[in-house]
């Protein structure tokens, strides 16, 4: 048995938002998280590397299994719980968020995981996914952009660019794509960040941030569709490895300044809009160091637009990071209130008060 300090594997301090969840009294390895089903997802799709990075990464919660939920909803992504060996539930289309909720709120002692598309989570399940945002719900979701149908072979979706050619929009598609930190940021979320499939060191990172955080958690990964959309986000990862300056990742720092490319960083112009410059042009005192604790969440969105319009610099890491009350931790003070107040209750002389009937 490994000695504990506080209730930790190890001694090690719990994160924050796993405070209320019992430690793992041993040590446990990825391989304790791999269930025994077949891994089924077409040769080459960014899931695999997820998948690997998410289970290599659980053990570093030191948390019992046992108390770890994956929820997901309807798409390649949400075959997760199949293959993460703790509960989980592959629940309907857009609505993991619901149930996440319901389990966080009522369960304060599970660590909850939702895992969603961007067809899943921003078409239907759009409405569930603000609103466990906003609320700033206990629970953490894994957003996979394709910015593809998938699982129903390649319609386009909510993250499909402008003029897409898909089965389902064969003169180009005519809607305007969601980016969706922005939207989550709009829906006041309390933390906010972006990763990549094939960077696992940095997604790794990422999910770190997220388990320490107390409330809700938006990670958007980019994730590719080697069958409807592959290589949609080819060129990012390539100028990120290419030419100097060339565009492609710009990797977010908490107390740095935003660089990238070798030449190129970021500043806020008078409107408040982050834009792009050559730092032999401004100097360097005039870009912009990255702050994931301001509490407006307007500065993290000028740096979601960075994208716009072509997809030419994306920035990738920690948007925002803030402290605030959790849904669940408001709702459990509220509760106890309401027993000091009034008493403990009794539910089946509730249910018996007032006009009742018997049915025969």
């Amino acid at each position: 048995m490994t000695e504990t300090v506080n209730g930790a594997v190890g001694g090690a301090v719990p994160p924050a938002g796993l405070r209320l969840v019992p430690r793992a009294d041993e040590p446990l390895k990825m391989k304790d998280f791999k269930t025994d089903q077949e891994v089924r997802w077409c040769p080459g799709c960014g899931d695999y590397a997820i998948l690997a990075a998410f289970q290599s990464f659980l053990p570093e919660l030191g948390v019992k299994r046992e108390n770890v939920v994956m929820v997901s909803g309807i798409g390649c992504s949400s075959r997760f719980p199949y293959y993460v060996d703790t509960y989980g539930m592959h629940s309907i289309h857009g609505r993991a968020p619901a149930i996440a909720t319901g389990l966080a709120a009522s369960r304060p002692d599970l660590s909850v995981w939702v895992v969603t598309g961007d067809g899943d989570g921003l078409s239907i399940g759009g409405n569930h996914l603000i609103h466990a945002l906003r609320r700033n719900v206990n629970i953490k979701i894994l957003l996979f952009n394709n910015r593809i149908y998938g699982l129903t072979k390649g319609q386009y979706s909510p993250t499909s660019e402008l003029g897409k050619v898909t089965k389902s929009t064969p003169m180009g598609s005519l809607d305007t794509p969601f980016n969706p930190v922005s939207l989550a940021l709009g829906a006041e979320a309390s933390f906010v960040a972006r990763s990549v499939d094939s960077d696992r060191k940095h997604l790794q990172s990422v999910l770190r941030e997220a388990a320490d955080h107390q409330g809700s958690a938006f990670i958007e990964i980019y994730q590719n569709c080697p069958i409807f959309n592959d290589d949609a986000f080819a060129p990012l990862k390539e100028a990120d490895r290419g030419t100097p300056g060339s565009g492609g990742l710009i990797r977010l720092q908490h107390g740095e300044p935003v660089r990238f490319g070798g030449g190129k960083g970021v500043r806020l112009n008078r409107y408040g809009t982050a834009e792009v410059v050559d730092v032999d042009e401004v100097g360097e005192d005039e870009l912009l160091v990255h702050d994931v604790a301001v509490p407006d969440p307007s500065y993290a969105f000028a740096l979601s637009r960075l994208d716009q319009p072509a997809f030419a610099h994306v920035p990738v890491g920690v948007f925002r990071k803030v402290p605030r009350p959790s849904y669940d931790e408001l709702m459990a003070a509220q509760l106890e209130r309401a027993a000091a107040a009034e008493g403990p209750g009794d539910l089946g002389a509730l249910l018996a008060s007032g006009d009742t009937w018997t049915v025969g």
